[in-house]
């Protein structure tokens, strides 16, 4: 099998695309390198442009034409540059996306996964979320993939294409291989803020102390990075299955445990010499208390669930950043 990954040079998409290989699957990656890094395409089949770009879908398919399926990936991720610029990410998560699945169709694709996120969801009172629960987005990033999930959904009702979201909860970790990882010295997510804490010497800032948690800091459900490589790989071959008549359908990808910010700052001091300080900050623009899954749709439909611990999470998360200077170029 051959797949298309939009975004397949970025961190999750460049994981899915190593997960696939080791699977037997053929990946070819789709990315403009507005933040995807060039050395995660090496030995890859690898087309530089925009999804929203005619010419260039059509010279992918002109070169593969036996692709059977797209990951899309692509997207514009940061919380706070989303409050910032709304405009920048509509167009490029929104816009890109319709004018990208409209290239598909003229190309025949009938089979698509997005890649969605769990920050669309509003939490209830115990923070758990399933497929089922309703949506209450609060940044314009989440509402980006609210907008797409549903635009996807009324796409597939009336054209061959079928489409599985997958709302992925809080990605941490790398490639065990360390073939991939994040891209950004300085992640502005939690782990990668307790990394740049341990490497400076500065106090890790808890973003929000006030949230109705267990210890008032924000709640998560960190799903290593490898584990959500892994359900694409099975979504990607169960698929026809998956759908069995739907159009559409929604799959969360999650560990199924709530891990507060205070947590998670327990297990990164557990894995490393040297605790780090800590110090509260009120919460960030965009910022919200959290979620974790409690569905077993994933485990039902694509025999999968999350094997890896947030201890081990961490452990490779560290792992890769002892080496990303030396993988990627300045």
């Amino acid at each position: 099998m051959k797949v298309l990954i939009s975004g397949g040079a970025g961190y999750i998409g460049s994981t899915v695309a190593s997960a696939c290989t080791d699977a037997g699957i053929e990946p070819v990656i789709l990315d403009s390198l507005v933040t995807g890094r060039r050395e995660f395409t090496e030995g890859r089949h690898f087309v530089e442009g925009d999804i929203a770009d005619g010419a260039v879908i059509d010279r992918v398919f002109t070169e593969h034409p036996d692709i059977a399926a797209v990951v899309h990936c692509a997207a514009l991720i940061v919380v706070p540059d989303s409050v910032a610029d709304p405009v920048g990410y509509y167009r490029a998560n929104v816009s890109a996306s319709l004018e990208f699945v409209g290239h598909l169709l003229r190309h025949g694709v009938t089979r698509m996964l997005f890649s969605s996120s769990a920050s669309i969801y509003r939490a209830n009172d115990d923070f758990s979320v399933d497929e089922a629960s309703p949506i209450g987005p609060e940044s314009p990033y989440a509402r980006t993939k609210a907008v797409c999930e549903q635009m996807f959904a009324d796409v597939a009702a009336g054209t061959p294409l079928r489409v599985l979201s997958l709302r992925y909860f809080n990605p941490i970790g790398a490639d065990p291989s360390l073939r991939t990882g994040l891209a950004l010295r300085r992640p502005s997510h939690a782990l990668g803020k307790l990394i740049e804490a341990r490497d400076t010497g500065v106090a890790f800032s808890v973003t929000g102390t006030g949230w109705p948690t267990r210890d008032g800091s924000g709640i998560r459900d960190y799903v290593h990075v490898w584990d959500l490589a892994a359900a694409h790989v099975a979504a990607l071959q169960r698929f026809d299955g998956v759908l069995d008549g739907h159009r559409s359908l929604a799959i969360n990808l999650g560990t199924g445990t709530g891990t507060t910010v205070t947590e998670l700052i327990e297990a990164f001091n557990g894995v490393v010499d040297e605790p780090v300080a800590v110090r509260t900050a009120g919460a960030r623009p965009g910022d919200v208390a959290g979620a974790y899954t409690r569905s077993d749709r994933a485990r039902t439909l694509l025999g999968w669930t999350a094997r890896h611990t947030v201890a081990e999470g961490i452990t490779d998360s560290l792992r890769w950043a002892a080496v990303r200077d030396e993988r990627l170029a300045p």
